[in-house]
């Protein structure tokens, strides 16, 4: 029984116009949008978009990024990670500038989708944070910090997404290269040990990132006891 995801996914849309409002660095590899979409575009945390651009000769490219914002929140926010040859992310990050527009649809996706309805845990490695971002915004918003925990692995502290937010007693963050001074963790991949403070009865987890990434915590929680039907993930490669 899916008791986390809205019994009202809203429809996916048709293409629509998006204007980038602002740009910031999220990471030396990544960067954050924000967008104002020119029509209807209700989602659900944990839902993706697709970004779709044109060239002059009418070649398209598109690739999925998911909602980073809470719900009923503008603009619209995603981040993209720089890929090395990386079609659509080169060009988000070297050819896009504020006040520039791209196509957009969505949103998409019912599986990944969190409406701030019971507790939860989301596992996220990399820039797998993402749609976990928009989970951890969406129970802030709603008064229901306590409806969600976060684990976020990252390589160093200049690799964590959403650093100034992904604080507090209900995050943690495992540093896998390099720690910032004084961290009582020290460096390692996530551990059972990580999980097992945040591992609830009944409570299902969120994991998202790469496939290796997933498949290690999904084996985390399954150690610790979590059954596989309370168990939601979203793998995500190098599509670019």
């Amino acid at each position: 029984m899916d008791r986390l995801v809205s019994t009202a996914i809203p429809p996916v849309q048709p293409w629509q116009l998006a204007t980038i409002v602002a740009v910031r660095q999220e990471t030396p590899n990544a960067k954050t949008f924000q967008l104002n979409v020119a029509g209807p575009h209700n989602f659900v945390a944990g839902q993706h978009f697709i970004i779709r651009l044109t060239a002059d000769d009418g070649y398209h490219a598109q690739r999925a990024y998911s909602a980073a914002s809470p719900p009923g929140q503008e603009p619209l926010e995603i981040t993209v990670e720089r890929l090395p040859g990386g079609e659509v992310s080169t060009f988000l990050h070297d050819g896009v500038d504020v006040g520039d527009m791209v196509d957009i649809r969505g949103p998409i996706g019912g599986h990944f989708a969190w409406d701030v309805s019971a507790p939860i845990l989301g596992i996220a490695g990399g820039s797998g944070v993402a749609p976990l971002m928009s989970m951890l915004r969406a129970a802030r918003a709603a008064g229901r910090s306590d409806y969600m925990t976060l684990v976020v692995s990252a390589r160093s502290p200049r690799d964590l997404y959403y650093a100034d937010e992904i604080t507090g007693p209900r995050t943690r963050v495992a540093y896998t290269r390099t720690a910032p001074p004084g961290d009582p963790r020290g460096v390692g991949r996530l551990t059972m040990e990580d999980l097992a403070p945040m591992v609830h009865v009944r409570q299902q987890a969120f994991v998202c990132g790469s496939p290796a990434f997933c498949d290690a915590a999904t084996m985390l929680l399954d150690s610790l006891g979590v059954p596989a039907y309370d168990i939601r993930v979203e793998r995500f490669g190098p599509s670019g």
